[in-house]
C-alpha cells in the first residue's frame, strides 16, 4: 500500500492539495498502481496579429476522486457548494505551481519548440462531480506558423497524472488562426487512461511504485501517452 509520505513526495502539479489526495490514495490504491490523477483535457490554440501563435488555453477536468479531495474545505460558505470563487485561490496556487513541470506542455511550431510566459486567468469551477481547472498560457514571443506545422503535445513525463484528450467536439479549438488553417488530433496507440473516469484497473501493469518514483520531470516514459493536436496551415 502506498504511503502518504510516497505520495507527498511524488511529482504533482496539485502540490496545495496532495496531502488530502495522499491519505486518500493511502487507504484504497495498491502500491503498483499508477497513474493516480486523471485528467480529460481540451485546448485552444490562440492566433494574434499577423497569424502568430500567441498561446493556448488549457481546460483540465480531474477524476472525481481527485476533485473530491482537492475541494475539501473549501465552502467557505457552508453552502453545500463550491463556487468559481471559493476555488480562485486554489486555481492560482496550482496553476503556479505548474511552472516545475513546465506545465505538462509542449508546443513546436515549425519543428522548433517554444517556451512558455507565467499563466494567466486561472480559473476553477465544479460540474457535477468534475474540477475543472483552465487558464491561459502565453508564449514568450508569439510565433508565425506560416505554412509549418505547430505541434501541441499534453502529457506527464513521470505519468504520475493521465491526460486524455475529450471526445467533445470543442476539444482542439483554433481562435484567429488564418484562414484554411485545421487542427488534427492524435491519442497514443499505448492509451491506458482514456477519460477522466478511468480507475487504477487502467494502471501500467509490470511495474512498481518504485520505478515510478525514480522518474523524473526529464523522463521520456511519459511520452507514449502524450495526447496531440497538429495544426495544418496552407
Amino acid at each position: 500500500m502506498a504511503s502518504p509520505t510516497a505520495l507527498l513526495s511524488a511529482r504533482s502539479f496539485v502540490a496545495s492539495s496532495l496531502a488530502a489526495l495522499a491519505l486518500s490514495l493511502g487507504a484504497a490504491a495498491p502500491a503498483s498502481a499508477h497513474p493516480h490523477v486523471w485528467v480529460t483535457s481540451k485546448a485552444e490554440i490562440d492566433y494574434g496579429e499577423g497569424g502568430k501563435v500567441t498561446g493556448i488555453r488549457h481546460a483540465w477536468t480531474f477524476d472525481a476522486s481527485y476533485s473530491a479531495s482537492a475541494i475539501q474545505g473549501l465552502d467557505a460558505n457552508g453552502d453545500g457548494t463550491v463556487s468559481p470563487d471559493e476555488l480562485a485561490g486554489l486555481a492560482t496556487d496550482n496553476t503556479a505551481n505548474l511552472a516545475e513541470f513546465a506545465y505538462f506542455t509542449k508546443l513546436k511550431i515549425g519543428g522548433k519548440e517554444q517556451t512558455f510566459a507565467d499563466p494567466i486567468e486561472p480559473r476553477m469551477r465544479m460540474d457535477g462531480d468534475r474540477l475543472t481547472l483552465s487558464f491561459l498560457l502565453p508564449l514568450k514571443s508569439p510565433v508565425a506558423q506560416g505554412r509549418g506545422v505547430a505541434a501541441l503535445e499534453v502529457f506527464d513525463p513521470t505519468y504520475f497524472v493521465a491526460f486524455s484528450l475529450s471526445e467533445d467536439a470543442d476539444t482542439a479549438r483554433l481562435v484567429g488562426s488564418p484562414a484554411g488553417c485545421a487542427a488534427t488530433i492524435t491519442r497514443p496507440k499505448s492509451e491506458q487512461a482514456k477519460t477522466a473516469d478511468a480507475k487504477t484497473a487502467d494502471a501500467k501493469p509490470g511495474l512498481s511504485e518504485a520505478f515510478f518514483e525514480a522518474l523524473t520531470n526529464a523522463s521520456s516514459y511519459g511520452v507514449q501517452f502524450a495526447n496531440r493536436i497538429i495544426v495544418a496551415c496552407p
